[in-house]
C-alpha cells in the first residue's frame, strides 16, 4: 500500500515477537556461535536479542525482514563483546615485520609463500568447505586459539564483512595494526588448519 507521495506504508503490527523463540532462535544461536564459540554466551546473546527486539518494536518498520532486523540487533551484542574484550586486553601489536614474517613464509623478493610453507590444497571432497561441519569444527577450534583482538578483527572482516574504517573505529586499532592483525591471524589460521586438517 502506497500513500499520496508513493511511498509505501508499513503496519507496525507486522512484527510477531509471539513466534521468534520458535522461528530465529536456531538461526540466531548458529549465528553467535560462529562469532563467539561459547554457547552459554551464545545463548543469552539470543535472549538479549529478543528482549531488545520487544523494548525497541516500535521502530521495527518491517522494512527487513523480523530474521534481518533481529539479527542487526545480535550483531551490535557480538560487536560490544569484541570491544569489551579488545579494551582489558590492550592489545598492541608490532607493525614492524618479524624476521618470522618474513623468512619463515615468504619470499622477500615478491611477496608470495615459500614453497616449503606454500599451503597444501585441502582434501576434502565437498567442494564448499564452509559446508563440511567437521572443517568448521576445526575451522572454530583455531580461532580459539588466537589472541581476542585478533580473534574479533577476523570475525569482523571477514565473517561480517565489516568495513576496515569501522573496525579500527569500534575496536580502537590503527588501521597499520589492523592490517598486521588481519596477515598474522591468517598465518596463524592456514598453519593451525593445515596441521589439524590435512
Amino acid at each position: 500500500m502506497d500513500n499520496s507521495l508513493g511511498h509505501p506504508i508499513f503496519d507496525k503490527n507486522i512484527a510477531s515477537p509471539g513466534t521468534w523463540v520458535s522461528q530465529y532462535a536456531d538461526y540466531l544461536f548458529r549465528y553467535a556461535m560462529s562469532r563467539l564459540n561459547d554457547e552459554e554466551q551464545a545463548r543469552d546473546l539470543v535472549q538479549e536479542t529478543f528482549l531488545s527486539g520487544l523494548e525497541k518494536l516500535d521502530n521495527f518498520k518491517g522494512i527487513s525482514s523480523e530474521k534481518t532486523w533481529l539479527t542487526a540487533i545480535l550483531k551490535n551484542k557480538i560487536i560490544d563483546i569484541y570491544r569489551k574484550k579488545s579494551s582489558r586486553s590492550n592489545q598492541t601489536v608490532s607493525t614492524e615485520e618479524t624476521d618470522y614474517d618474513r623468512q619463515d613464509f615468504f619470499d622477500p623478493e615478491n611477496g608470495h609463500w615459500n614453497n616449503q610453507h606454500q599451503p597444501s590444497p585441502f582434501a576434502v571432497e565437498h567442494e564448499d568447505l564452509l559446508v563440511s561441519k567437521e572443517f568448521n569444527k576445526i575451522l572454530q577450534q583455531c580461532m580459539q586459539k588466537l589472541p581476542s583482538l585478533w580473534f574479533s578483527v577476523f570475525s569482523m572482516k571477514h565473517l561480517d564483512d565489516e568495513a576496515t574504517e569501522f573496525i579500527c573505529t569500534e575496536l580502537k586499532v590503527t588501521p597499520a595494526n589492523f592490517w598486521v592483525i588481519i596477515h598474522r591471524t591468517k598465518v596463524n589460521l592456514r598453519s593451525c588448519l593445515q596441521k589439524n586438517w590435512l
